[in-house]
C-alpha cells in the first residue's frame, strides 16, 4: 500500500512538472487552469498525509513558510560580466569590424536575442537539481535569493534530461510580465501605496523581499540566456547550447542566427517596431558572436565581453500639447510641476500627464501652457516631458509658468532646499502632505489596512475626522457611515507584527 501510495506521488510530480514544461518553455499547454491545480491539490494532500514522502524538488515545496532575515551574499563561480551598449547602425558595424580584426576574418556568425528589461540572475543546478540562485550583484558576489526563485513556477526545481553536466549554472533574466505589471500596480493603488515605476523595478523589488510567500503573488517569469559554470561542456555554439537549455525544461527567448552584420542590424530594426507586441518588456537587442572558441579568443575587458554587444532602442516619443501644468505636493512637503496633456498614445498606453520633475527643469525647457511637446518614456514607466517644439508656440499668448511663491495646497510658506532643487512647503500642517502621508502610512509595507485608499483619505481630512494618524484608529462606524461610498475597513497590524498578519497564499499553480 505504502509502495502505491509513493508511486502515485512520484507520478503526479511527473505529470505537474511536465506541465509545467508544456506551459512555460513550449507555450503549448494541456490542461487548463483548473485541471491543473486539481493535479496540485491532490499532490499536496497525500504529501499532507505522507509527510515522510516529502522531497525538496516537490512542486508543493516552491515556497518557504518563515521570512528571512537578510540575504547572504555568494561568490560566483564564473563572473557575470556588464555588456556594452550601441545605440545606432554605425557602432554596430564598428563592433562587427571590431570582431573581426579580433578573429583577423575568420569565418563567424552571430545570434541575436530580444534584451529583457529585468533582474539577471544565476542559477546552480548539481546533478539536475536546484541548489542557489544569486543575483548579479557586482558582478563578483550577489545576493543568495534562492529562496524566491524557488516561488517562480517558470524555473524548474529539477532539470528533465540525461545528459546535463552534474553541475551547471543557467544566466538568465527574471522579469515581471506587463499584464501581471498592470495588475500589480492596480492593487497598489487601491492600496493606497505608491505605484512601481516600471516593470523591472517591480521585478527587482519582488526577488529581493524577505517573505517569499509575497514573492510567490507577483507572477515572476524567467528567461535563460547563457551558460555559467559547467562541468562538462554543453555545446559548441551559443545557438546549441540556447537549444540544450530549453531540452532540459528551461524556458529560453527566442534567438535567432544571423550570417552577417546586415542581417543583425535589420533584425534588430524588425524587433524595435514589433516590441511593444511582447507580454514584456525589452529595451534592446543583444548580439553575440556564436562560436564559443571565438569568445575565448575575442577575450573581455576589465567589465565586458568583447564578443558581445547590446544595440539600444530610441527612447519611446510622441508629440502632445500642454494643456495645463499642475502643482502635486507630497509627503515630505516637496512640490513637483506635473504637465497636464492631451491624451497620446505611447507604447501602447494613453498617457495623459507627464512629470516635470522640479520648477529648475520647468525652466530649463521653458514649458508653457498650451506647448506643442515631446514626451518619451525611455524605458520607464512614468512619461516625462523632454522638449518643447518652440516653433510651434504661440508668441502672443504664451506665458512662462510662475514658480509657486506659497504652497498651492494650504497656502503655507514654501522654501528652497539649500544646494538643491527642490521646493518645498514648511507648514507642518498642510494638508495635501498629510493626506500623502496617510496614504503611505496605511499601506501594504506599513500598517496595511484594506480599503483605505486616497478616496477615503481625501475626505477624512477634508471632513477633519482625521488630523494624525492615531485618528484613524478612533472612527467610529456612524463617522465612516455619513462618508461617500463608505468602506468596510479592516486594520490589521503591520509588518513588525507579522505573527498577527493574515498570511499570503501563493498561487498554488501558475
Amino acid at each position: 500500500m505504502a509502495q502505491n501510495i509513493e508511486d502515485k506521488i512520484c507520478k503526479l510530480r511527473d505529470e505537474i512538472r511536465r506541465n509545467d514544461v508544456l506551459y512555460y518553455v513550449q507555450n503549448a499547454p494541456q490542461l487548463s487552469d483548473q485541471q491543473y491545480d486539481a493535479l496540485f491539490a491532490e499532490l499536496k494532500q497525500l504529501e499532507q498525509e505522507h509527510p515522510e514522502l516529502i522531497t525538496p524538488d516537490s512542486p508543493t515545496q516552491r515556497v518557504s513558510e518563515r521570512p528571512v532575515d537578510g540575504f547572504e551574499t555568494v561568490a560566483h563561480s564564473i563572473p557575470m560580466l556588464s555588456i556594452d551598449n550601441t545605440y545606432n547602425e554605425a557602432e554596430l558595424r564598428k563592433f562587427d569590424e571590431r570582431v573581426a580584426k579580433g578573429l583577423e576574418s575568420a569565418g563567424y556568425d552571430y545570434t541575436v536575442e530580444p534584451k529583457i528589461d529585468g533582474l539577471a540572475v544565476s542559477l546552480r543546478y548539481e546533478k539536475g537539481r536546484l541548489v542557489r540562485a544569486a543575483t548579479r550583484g557586482d558582478g563578483s558576489r550577489g545576493d543568495d535569493v534562492t529562496g524566491n526563485i524557488r516561488t517562480i513556477g517558470a524555473i524548474p526545481l529539477t532539470l528533465e534530461s540525461e545528459d546535463i553536466p552534474d553541475i551547471l549554472e543557467v544566466r538568465g533574466e527574471v522579469y515581471m510580465p506587463k499584464k501581471a505589471f498592470t495588475k500589480l500596480n492596480q492593487l497598489r493603488t487601491d492600496a493606497g501605496e505608491p505605484e512601481f515605476a516600471n516593470p523591472r523595478n517591480a521585478a527587482a523589488g519582488s526577488l529581493k523581499l524577505l517573505d517569499a510567500r509575497i514573492t510567490a503573488t507577483r507572477k515572476l517569469a524567467f528567461f535563460a540566456y547563457s551558460v555559467g559554470q559547467a562541468s562538462t561542456p554543453l555545446a559548441q555554439t551559443h545557438y546549441e547550447a540556447l537549444g540544450k537549455l530549453k531540452r532540459f525544461g528551461l524556458p529560453v527567448n527566442t534567438a535567432t542566427k544571423a550570417k552577417d552584420i546586415d542581417k543583425v542590424i535589420a533584425m534588430c530594426h524588425l524587433q524595435e517596431k514589433t516590441k511593444d507586441s511582447l507580454d514584456y518588456q525589452i529595451d534592446g537587442m543583444v548580439i553575440k558572436v556564436n562560436r564559443y572558441d571565438q569568445h575565448d579568443l575575442l577575450g573581455t575587458t576589465g567589465r565586458a565581453p568583447k564578443w558581445c554587444i547590446a544595440y539600444k532602442f530610441a527612447a519611446e516619443q510622441a508629440e502632445t500639447i500642454l494643456e495645463s501644468i499642475t502643482v502635486q505636493v507630497g509627503k515630505n512637503g516637496t512640490l513637483t510641476p506635473v504637465a497636464n496633456l492631451k491624451p497620446v498614445q505611447l507604447a501602447g498606453t494613453t498617457v495623459k500627464r507627464a512629470t516635470l520633475h522640479n520648477f529648475d527643469q520647468l525652466a530649463r525647457l521653458d514649458v508653457r501652457c498650451g506647448d506643442t511637446v515631446i514626451i518619451e518614456k525611455a524605458g520607464e514607466i512614468i512619461p516625462q516631458v523632454v522638449e518643447v517644439i518652440i516653433k510651434k508656440r504661440d508668441l502672443f499668448e504664451s506665458q512662462p509658468f510662475e514658480i509657486p511663491t506659497a504652497c498651492p495646497a494650504c497656502g503655507g510658506q514654501v522654501q528652497k532646499d539649500e544646494d538643491g532643487v527642490y521646493l518645498r512647503c514648511v507648514n507642518p500642517n498642510c494638508t495635501a502632505q498629510l493626506k500623502e502621508r496617510l496614504e503611505y502610512f496605511v499601506g501594504k509595507g506599513q500598517m496595511n489596512i484594506d480599503k483605505l485608499g486616497p478616496a477615503l483619505i481625501e475626505q477624512l481630512v477634508e471632513t477633519k475626522l482625521v488630523k494624525t494618524f492615531a485618528d484613524i484608529y478612533t472612527l467610529r462606524f456612524d463617522q465612516l457611515a455619513q462618508l461617500q461610498n463608505p468602506p468596510a475597513l479592516a486594520i490589521r497590524r503591520g509588518p513588525r507584527h507579522s505573527q498577527c498578519r493574515r498570511p499570503v497564499r501563493p498561487d498554488p499553480g501558475r
